[in-house]
């Protein structure tokens, strides 16, 4: 457990570490790109880490100097791993590897923690049947551990439901170039994280791979196109730059962000606007972007397109002026915790107003106090909370280590605002 102390003022420029949903990609990309890939400024974290290590199973070398990686990428040739898959609590490393798993020939068993075993992956496997791949879930349950039997994928068209993760259809578009034959994704539903399939877009057409998208209802991948190895820069986290940003705003300090792109597609920039809406006033820098706390505000928002800023949010809105209603997140259910529950529960230790919903919650904004925090062993949860320990004395959070997960220097980071 961790106790943080209240800052006397709050006045600092920070240093993110890189992208989590950049870096993931970028090593799915480049260990099916031929040759040598260098990825620069990557996350080293808990996350990542399960997608490196599956992927040297599948016999692709991968080596860090510092925070730039060398991946030696395979051209689509993968080997059949011989033992497990195992990703923790990593649903990005779930996905993106049970979809790699069907370009080899042969068997691939995936599995995760306790939580990942209650994380839903049945729509994905069904996708990857449609396409060719034998992909099950081992206890018919629709949830890992997860089978993956194939001779390569062969393509054609598949469905793929858009509500429950955006990564399942990311995972599809990655894999899709070395199908036997073009690859049609058609969405049905609303798309969940719309942002996060622009950055696989974006991400792709970098590595050398083109996807016709008709306005996110389908998406056409040509087969035969391959990635071509890249030196690639990965930019700064706009997820973990929200805790400092908030920091800024509770604490009616001044933050800067040193290596934020302002006109990043990861969706949770967005962040910046709704401090704006709250009554922040932020300044794009030639070398970064600063937030300065202001009187907040409480604000009506649809939050589908940046689900990991929900507990960003409702920290922020603990200390508003009147109600924030946060809506459209029922996927919070299905994360590393049930954010939804998770939030309400701890806000309500202290004493700030909660009611939830199964896609929204509404929070009062007012006077928190200080409480023990459970984690849930939810770094998204846990970093969150801590923003909140910055102006309110005794908060303190159990199962600190949990930021592992996406942001192992969180808790340094934090002490640097002292």
């Amino acid at each position: 457990m961790i106790e943080i102390k209240p800052l006397d003022h709050c006045e600092a420029i920070i240093t993110i570490p890189g992208s989590k949903s950049y870096t993931h990609r970028a090593f799915i990309l480049s260990a099916l790109a031929d040759g040598e890939s260098i990825l620069i400024s990557g996350l080293r974290s808990e996350d990542t880490d399960y997608t490196v290590q599956g992927l040297m199973k599948f016999g692709v070398p991968i080596s860090w100097e510092g925070d730039v990686a060398h991946v030696f990428g395979k051209g689509g040739e993968l080997r059949a791993p011989a033992e497990v898959i195992y990703v923790g609590n990593s649903g990005a490393s779930m996905r993106f590897l049970t979809a790699l798993s069907a370009l080899k020939d042969g068997r691939t068993l995936l599995d995760g923690s306790e939580r990942m075993r209650k994380r839903p992956i049945g729509d994905l496997l069904d996708s990857l049947q449609m396409l060719g791949a034998r992909a099950y879930s081992q206890e018919g349950s629709g949830y890992p551990p997860v089978v993956v039997e194939s001779k390569g994928l062969a393509g054609g068209i598949a469905k793929i439901k858009g509500e429950e993760s955006s990564q399942f259809l990311s995972a599809l578009l990655m894999v899709a170039p070395y199908s036997q034959k073009d690859v049609c994704l058609e969405v049905t539903g609303q798309l969940a994280s719309k942002p996060y399939v622009d950055i696989t877009l974006d991400i792709m057409s970098a590595f050398g791979v083109e996807v016709q998208n008709e306005g996110y209802h389908s998406f056409l991948v040509r087969a035969g196109q391959s990635y071509l190895p890249q030196k690639y820069r990965i930019e700064g986290d706009a997820s973990n730059a929200s805790y400092f940003f908030s920091a800024a705003a509770v604490s009616r300090g001044r933050l800067k962000v040193r290596n934020f792109n302002p006109v990043s597609l990861q969706g949770d920039r967005g962040f910046l606007d709704i401090l704006k809406k709250m009554g922040c006033e932020v300044i794009l820098r030639e070398d970064g972007v600063e937030v300065r706390g202001r009187e907040l505000q409480g604000i009506e928002i649809d939050m589908n397109g940046m689900p990991d800023l929900v507990p960003t949010l409702a920290i922020t809105a603990a200390f508003a002026q009147g109600k924030t209603v946060i809506r459209n997140v029922g996927h919070l259910h299905l994360k590393e915790s049930d954010r939804i529950q998770a939030l309400a529960v701890e806000l309500s230790k202290m004493g700030i107003r909660v009611e939830e919903g199964e896609d929204w919650l509404r929070i009062e904004g007012g006077k928190p106090h200080g409480a023990e925090i459970e984690s849930y062993n939810d770094h998204r949860i846990a970093m969150s909370f801590a923003v909140a320990g910055l102006v309110v004395p005794r908060v303190k959070i159990k199962g600190e280590r949990c930021v592992d997960k996406s942001f192992p220097e969180f808790w340094e980071k934090l002490q640097t605002l002292y």
